[in-house]
């Protein structure tokens, strides 16, 4: 049985944990359990049942009003929202919890569809990698088993593979660009969506993949000499020096700009290298990739 912590559901929600807790004691939808030692813990049963009154509060309904529907309304008052934004946080609240029961099936069906009616941009765009911010803090965390975590981001893998292979150019760029991530990072799916985005502009890509050495990239860059190196950073192991690594990459190739993207690029350094780019969200990913 998958159990959740408080913190768990605020991430996965998005709603915070004093608010959480203002449900329990004021409505009878939300009934978590407690350990011996009278701390919480939540099933994927009541996460569910928070993804969706989460949903439901912030496209009109109240809180009072969803404490008397049964599960049977609550769903269709979820497949009567109109708002496009409301229908891909339904979508992204049903992939989170087809990975917390394992049911890769209808997991990859939800993926198809939409690439379906959406297009492979879109569903990019607006599912996958919403989708994946929402999880990403919980692969920090170690709060999704190792087995959830490899099952659907290979099925996500593979559909990025998929649209890399079939991308159809829509720009005109004459840029060069290896991608990479270094030792210790083995989350692709950032860079591969990178991949993608650089592809179908008419980018010349050298991707060299995961838990890349310095020293490797440093071959390539010598061989190739590319105009830019990029990296997207989502949860490097522990021993990962961020600082440090930005120090060796200026040192060894001092001349190529450094392009680096995900969880990480957040991280405050005061003194920046001026051939290194930190790129912190998604829309300056685009903006970036979209003006070279």
């Amino acid at each position: 049985m998958n159990v959740f912590s408080i913190k768990d559901l605020e991430n996965l929600s998005g709603i915070k944990a004093h608010t959480i807790r203002i449900w329990e004691q004021r409505y009878s939808f939300l009934k978590p359990a407690r350990t011996p030692t009278n701390i919480r813990y939540y099933t994927s049963t009541e996460l569910k049942i928070v993804l969706n009154t989460a949903l439901l509060n912030k496209y009109g309904y109240k809180i009072s009003h969803i404490d008397k529907m049964n599960e049977k309304e609550v769903q269709h008052k979820i497949r009567t929202l109109t708002h496009v934004q409301a229908q891909n946080e339904k979508t992204i609240n049903e992939l989170i919890q087809c990975m917390i029961d394992l049911d890769i099936d209808k997991f990859e069906k939800i993926i198809d569809d939409n690439i379906a009616t959406m297009g492979m941009d879109k569903t990019i765009i607006h599912l996958i990698f919403p989708y994946l911010e929402r999880i990403g803090i919980l692969w920090m965390a170690s709060y999704i088993h190792p087995a959830q975590e490899h099952l659907v981001t290979n099925v996500i893998r593979q559909k990025l593979i998929a649209g890399i292979n079939n991308t159809i150019v829509k720009g005109n760029c004459n840029k060069r660009i290896l991608l990479f991530l270094p030792e210790g990072e083995h989350h692709e799916l950032g860079l591969l969506y990178i991949y993608y985005l650089l592809k179908s502009q008419g980018a010349k890509t050298l991707y060299l993949g995961a838990n890349v050495p310095v020293k490797d990239v440093q071959f390539v860059y010598a061989a190739k000499k590319p105009d830019y190196l990029y990296t997207h950073l989502t949860s490097v192991t522990g021993s990962f020096d961020f600082k440090k690594f930005i120090k060796q990459i200026n040192q060894l190739m001092p001349l190529v700009p450094l392009v680096i993207s995900g969880q990480l690029a957040r991280t405050q350094i005061k003194k920046l290298p001026s051939c290194v780019h930190l790129k912190k969200s998604i829309p300056e990913v685009f903006e970036y990739v979209t003006g070279l």
